[in-house]
């Protein structure tokens, strides 16, 4: 241990020591001065701390007559900036990180090879083959849509009388055990046959509640309506506290996350469920006999919105879309959801999405030829540049085969909302295409309580039947119908099409150049001794914008090693590691350390806490970066996620970056091993089973976590960084 002598202690600020000292001399009590250690006797230094006094008249004067700022004493490990290689950031605040332009520039080299590949329609069956493989690629995504459509067993729960209208309290069963609460608006105009539309709820904590004023527009314009709870919000909380009353996340995006998380693993996403809700109100509303089957339409905002974009994508049952606030250009969204919008949303970001060429212009697409209307924000976190540029390459290929009449925008100048005017703007649209009469304004509104339009009598669909299943459960029961299929081994997945050739790269001394993209340009930053070990500094930039930290540690003989590729739970090899490191050094290794990308000191200093949950601002800034709820981490993670390149593949291409930089430049007959600590003995064999002549070394509390037992277990959270989509059939 390092032993140093304080005054007052636990405290590095002098003003409040002397006047402590000062007050104890008043009280006639005698100053103490606390020792770490016995040794400190002998001190010289703690010899000079002396307070010298004298009283005159009854006063006393304190002087303070020698303190010293040094203390001798001897280190056990190195300090800390000697394990720091790049400045401390000067404070907390977002900034565009070398790994979000790296991810940035990723989304849009492949939304260019997708338009290139659409620079091929020349025909509409060219157009239709597009829509076709766009089909079938969100199919895959989505892990496919369940088979059978099976007894919905709808329930009326009750009835409210409006004017003109009612709105009948429903509960149906889009698979065995899984209740939907939904609210169905019916009009009662004297008109045996009615157009009808579903909205889905976007991400509000009372879900289909806070819909109402425009469920209600709609239906006094002539339409069925239904408008349902998604899964993690309003009566259908997966994670229910009875005796606390609420759930135990938010109701607005978290359990979305918790949910979302363990779908990937199980190789599908949350979205599959919310889909099929979708398409189950369909088959309902079908039952229903005032609802005209050929005229069935959908409309959502936000997350309402992505729900209404894939119903209608994959469901031609539905004849008109009307989108609000979602659609935009995802490789915009990677660039800016830190910042704007950090809640750990993973339904909306299919692995793939970027990378299989979709995006959201071929969820438009898909929906070819029929009218679709998208509304807009110019201040959404949604870019309003992304949805100028998806709906302007979209309505070419609809006016190129004579169909420009049935695409549509409308945008106001506002925030994240499905505001007035674009909602006029897309009932009119709607009225339209469901030979409705043309209508101006919008008519009046009764809101109701929460209480009132509350479909169960507990709240709480889980609460209310006895079989009800949670989707956790269907998540695993997924997982378990699936795992004896053929799947991919890690090595695999790895080396897979959008692996980026690192064991070809060259690997040069950095001129302050920019590094192309298959090199590595290394830049040595100092390097500091401490007993008998060399801890050199190393900066590796590669892949044009990222730059990856590394330290080497060896002792100064000359004598060439085994190397360990150590790595720790925050990244590289900190002060307070030393012990772990000391034990390799003594047992005859070298060690190279690394941060991996977006960990360590490559991390943003901002903590993109969500404003829905005043929990999780509660966080400090190394919990609050980590969060899979909502943090910095969790929005690389999902960028990744998108361009089909997980985060956890990216680790292990640090890992290679690193070991073909030591081969070429300090050891090429090295034998490199990678050791594992403070959890992350996962990563660690991960590397082992991938990279080529890495062996892994055991560790006393080395464990595995296998992706697999998370599923099996329904495991709520756990490190965002292990998201590996399809993870759960590796281990």
């Amino acid at each position: 241990m390092s032993y140093k002598a304080t005054v007052c202690e636990g405290e590095h600020n002098e003003g409040r020591c002397f006047r402590e000292g000062f007050a104890d001399l008043m009280l006639k009590r005698p100053l103490i001065i606390r020792l770490r250690s016995r040794s400190d006797l002998d001190d010289p230094n703690l010899l000079a701390l002396r307070f010298c006094s004298k009283r005159m008249k009854g006063v006393l004067i304190l002087g303070l007559c020698a303190v010293t700022a040094s203390w001798a004493a001897a280190a056990d490990e190195p300090p800390a900036d000697a394990f720091r290689i790049f400045p401390r950031a000067a404070k907390e605040a977002p900034v565009i990180t070398p790994y979000l332009q790296y991810q940035t520039e990723m989304a849009w080299q492949q939304d260019d090879e997708r338009r290139k590949e659409w620079s091929g329609i020349g025909t509409e069956q060219d157009l239709l083959a597009v829509q076709r493989r766009a089909e079938e690629n969100m199919l895959a995504m989505l892990g496919g849509l369940p088979s059978e459509r099976t007894p919905l067993h709808p329930r009326i729960t009750g009835k409210i009388q409006m004017d003109g209208f009612r709105i009948e309290k429903l509960i149906f069963e889009s698979l065995p055990g899984v209740y939907v609460s939904a609210l169905v608006y019916v009009p009662e105009d004297g008109n045996e046959k009615h157009p009808a539309i579903l909205v889905p709820a976007g991400h509000a904590e009372n879900g289909k509640v806070h819909y109402q004023a425009l469920c209600q527009r709609l239906v006094q314009r002539g339409y069925v309506v239904i408008a349902w709870d998604p899964v993690g919000q309003g009566e259908r909380s997966q994670f229910w506290d009875a005796k606390a009353g609420k759930s135990r996340y938010n109701l607005i995006c978290a359990e979305h996350a918790v949910l979302g998380n363990l779908a990937y693993l199980a190789g599908t996403n949350l979205a599959r469920w919310e889909i099929w809700d979708g398409i189950r109100a369909v088959d309902y509303l079908l039952t229903r006999p005032e609802v005209d089957p050929e005229r069935i339409n959908i409309t959502g905002t936000s997350g309402g919105g992505f729900q209404a974009a894939h119903i209608a994508a994959l469901d031609r049952r539905v004849k008109v879309a009307v989108l609000s606030c979602y659609i935009s250009a995802l490789p915009m969204r990677v660039y800016n959801r830190i910042f704007q919008d950090p809640d750990s949303d993973p339904e909306q970001d299919l692995y793939g999405m970027i990378s299989n060429h979709v995006d959201n212009a071929g969820l438009l697409l898909m929906m070819y030829p029929r009218p679709v209307f998208v509304a807009a924000a110019v201040l959404d976190f949604f870019p309003i540049e992304g949805a100028h540029k998806t709906v302007r390459e979209v309505t070419e290929l609809y006016s190129r085969f004579q169909h420009a009449d049935r695409i549509g925008m409308a945008e106001g100048y506002h925030g994240h909302e499905f505001s007035l005017e674009n909602q006029e703007a897309a009932m009119n649209f709607l009225d339209h295409f469901n030979g409705l009469p043309a209508r101006r304004g919008l008519p009046p509104l009764k809101e109701l309580d929460q209480k009132t339009l509350q479909c169960t009598r507990t709240g709480q669909v889980m609460l209310e039947f006895e079989d009800a299943r949670s989707l956790m459960d269907v998540i695993r029961e997924y997982y378990l119908q699936h795992k004896d299929l053929p799947n991919k081994a890690l090595r695999q997945l790895y080396y897979s099409d959008l692996y980026p050739r690192i064991n070809s790269w060259s690997v040069d001394e950095f001129q302050g150049e920019i590094p192309g993209r298959e090199e590595i340009r290394w830049e040595a930053r100092g390097s500091s001794q401490f007993e008998g070990i060399t801890i050199d500094k190393y900066v590796l930039h590669h892949s044009k914008y990222l730059e990856l930290p590394l330290l080497y540690f060896h002792k100064a003989d000359g004598v060439q090693r085994g190397v360990v590729l150590w790595l720790g739970k925050n990244g590289k090899a900190a002060a307070q590691d030393w012990t772990s490191l000391r034990k390799y050094l003594d047992a005859g290794y070298d060690i190279i350390s690394v941060d991996p990308r977006g960990l360590g000191e490559t991390r943003m200093a901002y903590k993109a806490a969500s404003p829905d949950d005043p929990a999780l601002a509660q966080l400090d800034f190394d919990h609050a970066y980590v969060s899979p709820v909502s943090g910095v981490l969790a929005d690389y993670v999902y960028n990744s996620v998108l361009t089909g390149r997980p985060y956890f593949l990216q680790m292990i291409e640090d890992a290679e970056i690193a070991s073909r930089f030591f081969r070429a430049q300090i050891n090429l007959r090295a034998e490199i091993a990678v050791a594992g600590s403070n959890g992350t003995f996962t990563l660690a064999s991960a590397i082992s089973e991938t990279l080529p002549n890495i062996k892994l070394l055991s560790e006393p509390d080395g464990h595995v976590i296998p992706w697999s037992e998370l599923v099996n277990q329904k495991t709520e959270l756990w490190p965002i960084e292990y998201l590996l989509p399809s993870g759960a059939y590796i281990h």
